[in-house]
């Protein structure tokens, strides 16, 4: 069936594996209204067995499923499977099974692709938002919705459209603050949307967090929408939480599953931490994050599932591991750098009260000098806990990040960098010097 690393056979996902009571369990359907649509509409269109009985696949299941959904906002159920169908073949990579050996991304399976359309109406969000015209940026949404199912607009027009705008930041086309204006009208609109979700359908429970210190909200809250949308019951707890918090959750409220989130280095290593903890209880923890796509290597080390690149496509995932009720991945710890850390632990403070006392005398500005210290020092322990002195190096182009997140010229950036690498060079010996070493590659590069 579904592969941890997202893909799913096209012939797996079509397969008849489950009955008409499964069919119900998993769409709350009741059987006269399925045999019903069958009749009526070809859909769903199970096989039969030598003795005459139904059986469904998994693409059976999603299906039904997205008419529901479609039913929920509205729609009749006419219109609904007409929708279904022309969205399919405005498809390439349809659900249809075009020969042995196919393969598809999961996040295909639940939110087909639509037309150009939907691209359109993201551009024009897009100029809204950059316009700080809320109004225009609201009326282009409700005409998204009018035209989608909520999961595209939200997926492909919110997600996307903040991955872009996001991106231009980064490139210095936009300003931060049109950044965080975007940011929230996407926030306010997911939370309209969950608020407006009907009760859940299914009994098991789901807890979505994102890690200490990460304060990311926009995905955790999307994926939370998109599995409420699926009928889960789900608990979503914000950001920011520790593992104790977790834990003390965990043990009142038994969910079958707990998703956690983390978008940076740093966060990724208090990911770790919770999943590390948590391994002594029979929740089933699954865990994404945009550092998990940009540093694939990290997967090795967490005891957990990764639901994959995209947040639809993990909702298939999701469903799967719970149906499964598969254990958590056994990791073996392996800390190759454990000394190093303790040693720039120790000595942390040393090495940041030398940068100051240059800063100061040089007569730089400091107010951005605590930011930029905290976020260096998690990024050098979290190279140290996964084992990969390479990730310090790698990480966001740490010369280039400085200079667009924090507004420095990269001639200042650059000298931060060498003034911390001095300053390494002193306090630091013996296994400890690899972070000066690191840091020097920085500069040169």
């Amino acid at each position: 069936m579904y592969k941890i690393n997202g893909t799913l056979r096209a012939q797996d996902l079509g397969a008849p594996l489950y009955n008409l009571s499964a069919v119900v369990k998993e769409t709350g359907l009741k059987p006269p209204t399925i045999r019903a649509w069958e009749r009526r509409y070809g859909m769903p269109s199970p096989q039969r067995t030598a003795g005459g009985h139904r059986q469904y696949s998994q693409r059976d299941i999603e299906m039904l499923n997205w008419l529901i959904a479609r039913q929920e906002e509205g729609m009749s159920i006419s219109h609904a499977v007409k929708l279904w169908r022309t969205l399919n073949n405005q498809r390439d990579d349809s659900l249809h099974e075009s020969g042995p050996g196919l393969t598809i991304e999961v996040d295909q399976v639940s939110f087909p692709q639509t037309s150009t359309e939907i691209t359109n109406l993201r551009e024009e969000w897009i100029d809204a938002c950059l316009s700080f015209d809320r109004l225009s940026a609201e009326q282009v949404l409700l005409r998204a919705f009018a035209l989608f199912p909520p999961e595209v607009v939200c997926v492909q027009l919110l997600q996307a459209g903040l991955s872009k705008i996001g991106d231009l930041w980064y490139q210095g086309q936009v300003t931060i603050q049109q950044e965080h204006f975007a940011s929230a009208m996407s926030v306010q609109r997911l939370e309209m949307l969950i608020a407006a979700t009907p009760p859940p359908t299914r009994s098991e429970r789901i807890i979505v967090a994102s890690a200490e210190d990460d304060f990311h909200v926009f995905s955790p809250l999307l994926f939370t929408f998109l599995l409420r949308r699926r009928g889960w019951g789900v608990i979503y707890l914000g950001a920011n939480m520790p593992a104790d918090a977790l834990e003390e959750t965990i043990s009142q409220v038994k969910p079958h599953m707990l998703i956690v989130s983390a978008q940076t280095l740093s966060t990724a290593t208090s990911l770790l931490n919770i999943t590390a903890a948590l391994t002594s209880h029979e929740t089933i923890i699954g865990y994404g994050g945009i550092i998990f796509n940009m540093m694939p290597q990290l997967q090795e080390r967490i005891p957990a599932y990764y639901l994959g690149p995209t947040i639809d496509g993990a909702v298939p995932i999701v469903e799967q591991l719970i149906r499964q009720r598969s254990p958590n991945p056994s990791i073996a710890p392996d800390q190759p750098f454990s000394q190093a850390l303790r040693q720039f632990r120790q000595q942390r403070s040393l090495i940041e009260a030398d940068i100051w006392r240059h800063y100061i005398a040089n007569e730089k500005s400091t107010a951005q000098l605590d930011g930029i210290n905290h976020e260096l020092a998690g990024i050098i322990m979290a190279a140290l806990i996964f084992g990969d002195s390479n990730i310090l190096g790698r990480d966001m182009e740490w010369i280039q990040y400085l200079s667009k997140n924090y507004q420095i010229p990269e001639t200042e950036a650059k000298e931060y960098i060498e003034s911390y690498q001095r300053a390494a060079e002193v306090h630091l010996n013996g296994p400890g010097r690899m972070i000066a070493d690191s840091l020097e590659k920085i500069t040169i590069n």
